[in-house]
């Protein structure tokens, strides 16, 4: 399924990348460059009519950092991401405190995010009859 993309964000979503929060820059310099497990991650990526944090084509993974600018704005965050899922995106939401100060905690979630999404999306293939897995000769 093709993902929407609204035109008109492109220069917004660039701003918001020259003006990133001190938890978007660190997150990012933690998963650019296909660090993890080689996936490539967008930032402030429009989808739709919103802005996302950050974007993983492949595996169709949103991650959104709430910080202070969340504040008071749960309903509408929540709203946002519903009408993002209805797309086949899944979301990863983090506090900023956590990014700040568990990082390592924060990247094991994304990784076993993307590790339990792999095996879902390709479950190992049991062995043809009569054949038998190696080293068990």
């Amino acid at each position: 399924m093709k993902i929407y993309y609204n035109p008109n964000l492109k220069k917004f979503s660039r701003r918001l990348r020259n003006n990133s929060t001190l938890s978007e820059v660190l997150l990012w310099q933690q998963i650019k460059g296909r660090k993890i497990k080689g996936y490539q991650f967008m930032r402030q990526k429009p989808i739709g009519n919103y802005i996302v944090d950050f974007y993983c084509s492949k595996l169709k993974l949103v991650i959104e950092i709430d910080g202070i600018s969340h504040d008071g704005k749960a309903e509408e965050d929540q709203k946002r991401q519903n009408h993002i899922e209805k797309s086949g995106i899944h979301f990863l939401r983090f506090y900023d405190t956590d990014v700040k100060k568990n990082m390592p905690g924060v990247i094991q979630k994304i990784i076993n995010w993307i590790e339990t999404t792999e095996l879902r999306d390709n479950p190992l293939t049991p062995f043809d009859k009569g054949e038998q897995p190696p080293g068990l000769l």
